[in-house]
Order: C-alpha cells, then structure tokens, then sequence
C-alpha cells in the first residue's frame, strides 16, 4: 500500500494569509501545508481520506485520475469543503462512493443541498452514493478490511481508520481505551500533533508523543500541523526515532 500525505496542514494551511510569523515566511516546500488529507492506493485502487478546501489543488498536484472511494473523518471545514470538485470524476466515472458517520452526511446535506436534491437536480452537480459507517464496524475497500477509530475532537466524535498495519488519525485530542485497542501492532501511525502549547481540541507535541510512547508503532508520522509547532527541520531533528514530521508530497510504502 502506498500512502501520499496530500497536505499536512490545520485548518488555516500554512502559509496563513497575511502572517508575518517566521514559518509562514519559510522558503522550505516542508513548512508550506495544504489542509489536511491522504491518498492511498494499492493493486488498481485509489482512495482520498477527506475532501477539504484544497482537493482540487492535490489532485492536480498528484496527477490523480480515478478515485474509488472518499472517506470522511468528520464534517469540520477544512475536511470536507472540497467535495464540489468532485465533478470531474463524476463525469468519468458516475456516482463516487463516500463513507462517513450519519451526523456527517446531514452536515453535508445543509451546507451543499445542492448536491443531494432529488427533484429537478442541476445536472451537472456533483453526485455521491452514500456509505454509512461507524465505530462499531468494519467494512471493506478493494478487498481490504477498514477498521474505523473513534477518537474525541473536544466532544465531537472523529473516525480514524485501519487498513491492515496503518492507521490515520486525524483531529484527535482523546481516545478511550477500547478504541486503543485498535490501534496495537501498527507498523505506520499517522497521528494529529498540532503545536507546541496545550489545545483544547488537538493533540499537542507532547501529548502526541505520550500517545505514540503507549501504542509503539514501528513508524509514526505527524500531521495537521500548524505555524506554532515550528521549522519542520528543526522539529523534525528533535524527534525520538520512529517518529517523524509529515510533509506534503511525502509518500510512503508499507
């Protein structure tokens, strides 16, 4: 399986619009983050985790030409406002399947309406066949077994997923036990680690690298990273082994 970490960055991306802060004004590609997302593929499979505001940006930048699947994390902006530049896909190949809790798919249906009439629809809006998932149950993709992972984002329930020994967390500030469980004999965890100071929704650097210390993946990545964790280089070079900064572009095979 290869993974593509389409962007890496929190909800405002980094470089942030008219910041003067010092890793906004990097000239290292590393420090410059689109909104959080992956790419996954294996044998003739393509599969997006989350569709946020820079999808059509990511998909040219991958030269992406078919998709099997979106799966949605949650129905927070920056994970979901792409889904309009859906179309072209839909003109390739009809109706593209997404998987997501209920609560996610009525969030969509009040902010894109647009997408799910079902009387005198614009022909030409995006179109999806809905999948429901959640966290008690697996379910299948391109004859892989996904795990969903309830983690906590300040209350609001988050899935992240397993496939075989990789996991993807996203948005995550707690996780229970039992969904920990999950999460044991990991070769690859990508994992939320959002700045250097405590936050109320995210995992900051310590906590991430508390929860990494408990779950022992071989690999663990970091993403959905702001300006206030810092140069990528200079981070990068303080991490224990195993555990690394993601970075756009960054692909990796397991």
């Amino acid at each position: 399986m290869k993974v593509t970490f389409l962007g890496t960055g929190t909800s405002q991306g980094i470089p942030i619009i008219g910041s003067q802060h010092p890793v906004c004004l990097s000239p290292n590609p590393k420090d410059k983050r689109l909104r959080v997302s992956i790419l996954l593929e294996w044998d003739d499979y393509t599969y997006v985790i989350d569709c946020g505001p820079d999808f059509r940006q990511q998909m040219l930048r991958e030269n992406v030409k078919k998709i099997d699947a979106v799966l949605l994390t949650h129905e927070h902006n920056d994970h979901i406002a792409g889904i309009d530049d859906i179309r072209p896909f839909n003109f390739r190949q009809g109706d593209l399947p997404f998987y997501g809790e209920s609560r996610v798919f009525e969030a969509l249906k009040q902010r894109f309406g647009y997408i799910f009439e079902t009387v005198n629809k614009y022909p030409g809006a995006p179109a999806i066949e809905i999948n429901f998932i959640d966290k008690t149950t697996t379910f299948e993709l391109g004859g892989k077994t996904v795990v969903p992972v309830e983690v906590s984002h300040a209350g609001l329930p988050v899935l992240g997923f397993r496939i075989d020994d990789f996991a993807y967390l996203t948005d995550v500030k707690t996780i229970t036990s039992k969904e920990r469980l999950k999460l044991k004999g990991l070769k690859v965890l990508v994992l939320n680690a959002l700045r250097i100071k405590p936050h109320e929704s995210h995992l900051n650097l310590e906590e991430a690298l508390e929860l990494v210390n408990e779950l022992q993946p071989e690999t663990t990545y970091f993403t959905h990273i702001s300006h206030l964790l810092g140069f990528h280089d200079e981070v990068e070079a303080q991490l224990p082994k195993g555990v690394h900064l993601a970075y756009d572009t960054l692909k990796i095979t397991i």
